[in-house]
């Protein structure tokens, strides 16, 4: 698919846009708040364009798109891309030092997130930079709402307005201690590398393990710390461009005897060992089909069991498909590592679904496994592929959080 045709499917949705070289290269990353206006622009012959445009667009042979929830975030997403690639025709974001930083003051006890435009070898960690200080700010004021750092320069022994609304953790008059004040920068440091699948993965764990000590005040803190991010998703699934492409690869890179068109990806999750569940979502010709998303309770595991609780909803899925002669999936997606996926296929094996093709993708690294294999899948983490499986990936994680905030509200944050 060339790019003419890529530009027919640009979803109309703020996020980032990769413009790369027939080999797969990317030349230039930028962001847009919508990305079906700014796109298509580059490309309009009537547009003036400048020495450097020419010159780009002469070797753009390929397009994707990362979407996400709003401007703000495609300014941060673009700026960690522009340092990881480097491309070509990024040369002003990369050079320039008018454009402004995130500086997060490491070298302090109680570190501070704020905006500069200086570099120093101060202990500090820098990202970006920016290319808007207007919008960066606007994405600095989300950022503190859900991770409240302090903002003073010196710190007092008094709260201040900042804590009492919410955006500050108060260390001046000694309301969170340094090892619990480092973990919310932890938490951000993940948000702003765009990790925040596993950072979501991680604020679930602790807040069950918080409310099965029956320390409710601090797992609640966390549950509206899980909330809030869910709002802001990374990668909120849109209309996948290049679908019919990307189900070509697919079949080709798993050598599938069919292609793809019927995806169900799982994942499982547990409430301070006790309200286990799982949920399954369900894509048909690269879409979601909410309609047949499906949420499980676990019934028969009752420690904290990932592979036991795959197993359960996998068997429980595909023996009622296989009772009703339904039709079954193309690709099954688990979302864990190699042990996950082993633990699907068994339970497949054990209905004689062998023929069912499953593969898993690990958050850690968002490594890719097939069976057959010790080792991940050999392939760049900024293909297509991998952006439409994590945004699959995703998705689940997604609609098990819905499920679990429900069940949150009505057990698990209730004192007995």
């Amino acid at each position: 698919m060339g790019v003419k045709d890529k530009l027919k499917d640009i979803p109309k949705a703020p996020g980032v846009y990769l413009m790369k070289d027939g080999k797969g290269e990317v030349l230039y990353i930028g962001k847009a708040k919508d990305l079906s206006k700014r796109v298509p622009s580059y490309f309009q012959k009537s547009r003036p364009r400048t020495a450097k445009e020419t010159a780009l667009l002469e070797h753009v042979k390929d397009l994707d798109f990362i979407v996400t929830s709003s401007e703000e975030e495609a300014l941060i997403y673009e700026a960690g891309l522009v340092k990881e690639k480097r491309p070509r025709y990024n040369v002003d974001l990369k050079d320039d030092k008018s454009f402004p930083y995130l500086k997060l003051t490491l070298n302090e006890k109680f570190p501070r997130l704020l905006i500069t435009r200086k570099r120093k070898d101060n202990g500090a960690r820098y990202f970006g930079p920016y290319a808007r200080v207007k919008l960066l700010r606007k994405a600095l004021s989300i950022m503190k709402a859900i991770f409240p750092l302090r903002t003073c320069a010196k710190m007092s022994f008094q709260v201040c307005l900042s804590y009492r609304i919410g955006q500050c953790a108060g260390p001046c008059a000694g309301k969170i201690d340094q090892k619990k004040y480092r973990e919310i920068v932890r938490q951000l440091i993940l948000f702003l590398e765009g990790r925040k699948t596993q950072l979501l993965d991680e604020l679930t764990k602790k807040m069950n393990s918080l409310a099965l000590a029956r320390n409710f005040e601090e797992a609640a803190i966390i549950r509206n710390r899980i909330a809030a991010l869910s709002e802001v998703p990374g990668r909120r699934f849109s209309d996948y461009s290049g679908w019919g492409e990307v189900a070509v690869k697919l079949k080709r890179l798993l050598r599938l005897p069919w292609l793809p068109l019927r995806i169900e990806a799982f994942d499982v999750s547990n409430i301070a060992g006790r309200e286990a569940t799982g949920s399954m979502v369900y894509f048909l010709n690269g879409r979601p089909d909410k309609s047949n998303y499906r949420k499980f309770k676990i019934k028969g595991v009752k420690d904290i069991d990932d592979y036991a609780m795959i197993r359960e909803i996998v068997k429980r899925r595909y023996a009622r498909l296989k009772e009703e002669k339904a039709k079954f999936p193309d690709l099954v997606i688990i979302d864990g590592g190699k042990g996950h996926l082993r633990a699907a296929y068994e339970e497949l094996l054990g209905l004689n679904l062998r023929r069912i093709p499953v593969i898993s993708i690990a958050k850690e690294h968002e490594k890719i496994y097939t069976l057959g294999s010790k080792t991940p899948l050999d392939i760049n983490r900024d293909s297509e592929i991998v952006h439409f499986i994590q945004q699959i990936r995703d998705e689940a994680h997604r609609f098990a959080l819905k499920y679990h905030h429900k069940l949150r509200e009505k057990k698990i944050l209730v004192p007995h």
